[in-house]
């Protein structure tokens, strides 16, 4: 079955200490992310980074605070997570990295039938983009220590729900 591990918001406004939206809990993957990042590249798996990329009116910030506008360094994928060059990106709007996205058109031009997941927030654009997934048919499997939540509770209640309720179809 092939495969495509997703990479989803590993982004400075999100992970640098004191950004916008820091989540703190994210520097603790990013080890865990780069070794997942390395088997995938050694194993031929395609490797695709879905990045907020938001507009400066955004309605988005309507909720949250001004965060990832795309072309400013706080929309860039962390240093120690740069895409390689035959790496992917798919720039996203919203929560869900299939909404108003490639994503879709780029899984099935590469055969992909699997996504591994990691990267942030588990209980908003993880689960969001991992429900997407199985509603489109893909099978999904979240890599528990490379994902974090905003929260412990909000963290682990995403986990259950991508794992319990959310099986894939076949």
């Amino acid at each position: 079955m092939r495969q495509a591990l997703l990479v989803i918001d590993m982004l400075n406004d999100f992970v640098r200490e004191e950004a916008p939206l820091e989540v703190s809990k994210s520097r603790e993957i990013i080890p865990n992310i780069k070794r997942e990042i390395d088997k995938a590249r050694q194993n031929e798996i395609p490797v695709i980074y879905l990045c907020d990329a938001h507009k400066p009116d955004d309605p988005e910030f309507k909720i949250w605070p001004p965060h990832c506008v795309e072309g400013t360094e706080g929309a860039d994928v962390i240093e120690e997570l740069k895409p390689d060059k035959d790496d992917f990106i798919v720039k996203k709007v919203s929560y869900s990295g299939f909404y108003n996205t490639k994503l879709e058109e780029l899984l099935k031009s590469l055969g992909v039938q699997k996504l591994l997941l990691t990267g942030i927030v588990t209980n908003i654009c993880v689960l969001y983009t991992g429900v997407d997934a199985l509603m489109r048919g893909f099978e999904v499997e979240v890599i528990e220590d490379c994902v974090a939540g905003l929260n412990e509770d909000d963290h682990k209640f995403a986990l259950r729900q991508l794992k319990e309720i959310l099986k894939p179809r076949r």
